[in-house]
């Protein structure tokens, strides 16, 4: 292995630490295909060694029953640092995935603002006094920290969905056990020297690198109490299995077939626009990717040409230069997949209208595709491509487009585009997503919930509804005068 690579270790109860192995994985860099980073290939024993560091610091350290105050404190301080290091963590992340600096830079610049977020409900969330019935009794609610979490992160945006799992994790009072992507594990590494930085206390957050064997480790350990997991439903399910057999919770935030629909009256250019936001940023990487586009038919082919003639203009190269617009696919799997299932679709009748083949300066570049005469029954359209592949669809009338959005086992997000606001109001209530945007695509935001319906997974993450996601609910009845009752009766 060459002396050059960049190296990166565990991070283990506060310290840093090549493992107990000696197997090392190398990071490739997808623009260049060359290899840049190293991290250690954790073993049972380091897996271990973390979750046992981390039930250590919830079972005896400061950390879960220290004040909401001083745990916001630090929340503050490592909002802060990223702050200072976002431009380095962007050039990270863009280095081991692939996705434009720019971006990456947008989103590192953003994510201080879950911890700040954060941190102001772990100062102002609270209990209730509950309408007891018995007059001799009052009922009490708190909330408490579910211990143990383990996060097992994806390849394409590392750090936010960390961040996403820690911020309300930390807030609540748990300790955390973090295994990012083996394709792109350094902005989780590095990290770990933000959170030394910042002054959590040992064992409270810790990091594991490595493939599937450690997120197997990790998602059967009967010492955690919460898997919060982003990735495919596939592997979502398998997590969800090996975590049942201790019952332990989960939180899966999983694919899309997200759609946008776009009906007659809606300015063109604007949903053109939302249209190549939703499916090319990002090389289409993103489990919201607004995959499949329903037009309403009249104003299909305007559309389309619209799109088509954004599309032929998108800069693709070096994810580094600020005019760049697409970058790379992040991993050679990843990129046949995606040729896969172009080459199926137009087997099954597809057209391309444009793109749909790999991209003529090489390595993992695919053109942005479009993709007409598509039916809702194509896999090309039922499975998640995960790449900047459009598949369009035309409606007739709004009761269809509601049923080819709902005819997918998927429920992330979708795109509404239309003038008329009753008409977009309506289909957002019975579009089942659970994240709709009226005119607009792909926005989040730490004080809004977000996670999906049916096989896009189970729980939500940020807002309100994402801290609840690490706390356990504990009432408390009080009996107030002393009296005896029937101990045969319930109530």
């Amino acid at each position: 292995m060459s002396d050059t690579l960049q190296r990166f270790r565990l991070y283990i109860d506060g310290q840093f630490t090549d493992g107990s192995g000696t197997e090392r994985l190398t990071s490739l860099n997808p623009y260049r295909g060359v290899p840049w980073a190293s991290v250690p290939d954790a073993t049972d024993a380091d897996v271990d060694a973390a979750v046992s560091a981390a039930r250590r610091a919830f079972e005896s350290g400061p950390w879960s029953r220290t004040t909401p105050q001083k745990r916001a404190a630090v929340l503050r301080r490592l909002a802060a640092l990223i702050e200072r290091d976002a431009e380095k963590f962007a050039r990270l992340e863009s280095t081991d995935n692939g996705k434009l600096y720019r971006e990456m830079l947008g989103q590192w610049r953003y994510l201080p603002e879950w911890l700040y977020y954060y941190a102001g409900l772990a100062v102002s969330d609270i209990g209730a006094v509950l309408p007891s019935d018995k007059p001799n009794f009052t009922a009490v609610t708190r909330r408490e920290p579910i211990g143990v979490v383990a996060a097992i992160t994806p390849w394409n945006s590392p750090g936010l969905l960390m961040l996403w799992k820690l911020a309300p994790a930390l807030a609540a009072g748990c300790t955390f056990v973090v295994k990012p992507s083996e394709h792109t594990p350094v902005s989780t590494a590095a990290f770990a020297e933000l959170v030394h930085e910042a002054g959590l206390p040992p064992g409270v957050f810790n990091v594991v690198t490595g493939g599937r064997r450690v997120g197997e480790r990790l998602a059967g350990h009967p010492d955690i109490d919460k898997i919060a997991f982003t990735g495919s439903d596939g592997v979502g399910r398998a997590i969800a299995q090996s975590a049942a057999q201790h019952f332990t919770r989960v939180s899966l935030e999983l694919g899309g077939k997200s759609p946008q629909i776009v009906f007659a009256d809606a300015d063109i250019g604007l949903a053109a626009n939302g249209v190549i936001s939703g499916i090319f940023a990002a090389t289409g990487q993103t489990c919201m990717a607004g995959s499949r586009l329903l037009v309403q038919r009249e104003i299909a082919d305007t559309l389309v040409d619209a799109i088509v003639e954004r599309a032929r203009g998108i800069r693709l190269g070096d994810p580094t230069d600020p005019d760049t617009q697409m970058g790379p696919v992040a991993t050679r799997p990843q990129y046949d997949k995606i040729l896969s299932l172009v080459a199926d679709a137009t087997a099954q009748g597809a057209r391309i209208a444009h793109g749909g083949k790999p991209a003529a300066l090489g390595g993992l570049f695919v053109e942005p595709t479009v993709l007409t005469g598509v039916d809702n029954r194509m896999r090309i359209a039922q499975e998640e491509v995960f790449g900047p592949v459009l598949s369009v669809i035309p409606f007739d009338d709004e009761k269809e487009a509601i049923a080819l959005a709902n005819d997918t086992r998927y429920g992330l997000a979708a795109g509404i585009w239309t003038d008329d606001v009753r008409r977009a109001n309506r289909v957002a209530l019975k579009v089942r997503a659970g994240s709709v945007w009226i005119n607009a695509y792909r926005t989040v935001g730490p004080f809004a919930p977000f996670g999906g319906f049916g096989h896009s997974g189970i729980g939500r993450e940020n807002g309100l509804a994402g801290l609840a996601e690490f706390q356990e609910v504990k009432t408390i009845w009080t009996e107030l005068e002393g009296q005896a009752r029937d101990p045969f009766t319930l109530g």
